[in-house]
């Protein structure tokens, strides 16, 4: 007599930043913990019952009613994360990423003379100098078909989804293939996988230049770039040529979007 259930303590379950809660489908998105301390209700906790003592009135002081208490929801939920980084490379395979990004910053993925050396997404900081850096992510090479499943697929390109800018590697030492066939069947796959993703702003940079041919493809990419209005960069992992000039174009595009997205979000607030 006289007691009361007692309600069980919070279940906090801590999970990265950038983790997206989906049901168990993976159809519908429940939220996009995409901040720190960021909080997501998952399911809510059972209630406590009442004892007699709870229903007592000034006729029944003694009362034998009790109430007892409620089970707590179940679900099942599936966590997706999505890498937190200004900028994603894509392109084809052996385009240059891995040795890119290895270049750039810290970050030491493995490099190899072969199609698909890299086999997860990497992320790395790159010092701009002066106080000012940025993320890049690394992700398996596309392939044309890869929406449908081709290669290693599509299935990492949900870790660009939030960059803000997109490099788009281009080897411009291959024979094999017409560069602007290449940057051209990338584009498509990203539009097959998600509009807004394809439709994010990009720099072409042309990779491998101290191999590039004076009259060879990738000067008709760096023509048809200037003929479309595309920003298009030409760099040289090996000897660091270009490295620079692309590092500071990008931390001021990254850094003016930042700027645009926080006078954007003020005007709302």
């Amino acid at each position: 007599s006289n007691k009361t259930g007692r309600s069980s303590d919070e279940l906090v379950v801590e999970v990265p930043v950038g983790t997206i809660v989906m049901d168990e489908d993976g159809v519908h998105e429940l939220a996009d913990l995409a901040a720190p301390g960021q909080r997501f209700v998952a399911a809510r906790g059972g209630d406590g019952g009442r004892g007699n003592a709870r229903f007592s009135t000034s006729v029944n002081r003694a009362p034998t009613r009790h109430e007892p208490g409620h089970p707590g929801e179940q679900r099942r939920l599936r966590l997706e994360l999505k890498l937190l980084a200004d900028v994603g490379l894509i392109g084809f395979p052996n385009a240059g990423k891995s040795t890119f990004i290895s270049r750039i910053s810290a970050a030491r993925p493995k490099i190899a003379d072969y199609p698909f050396t890299t086999l997860e997404p990497h992320l790395g900081v790159v010092d701009a100098g002066d106080y000012r850096s940025f993320v890049v992510a690394d992700i398996p090479g596309l392939i044309e078909g890869a929406h449908a499943g081709a290669g290693l697929g599509d299935r990492f390109l949900r870790h660009i989804e939030r960059c803000r800018l997109l490099l788009h590697l281009v080897d411009g030492s291959s024979a094999e293939r017409e560069p602007v066939d290449a940057v051209r069947a990338i584009e498509s796959e990203l539009d097959a996988y998600s509009i807004k993703l394809a439709a994010k702003p990009s720099f072409l940079v042309v990779t491998k230049a101290d191999a590039i041919q004076e009259a060879g493809p990738a000067r008709r990419l760096l023509a048809w770039a200037e003929e479309n209005n595309r920003p298009c960069f030409t760099i040289s992992a090996v000897t660091g040529e270009g490295l620079q000039e692309l590092i500071g174009k990008i931390v001021d595009w990254v850094e003016a979007a930042a700027a645009e997205d926080e006078a954007s979000a003020s005007e709302r607030a």
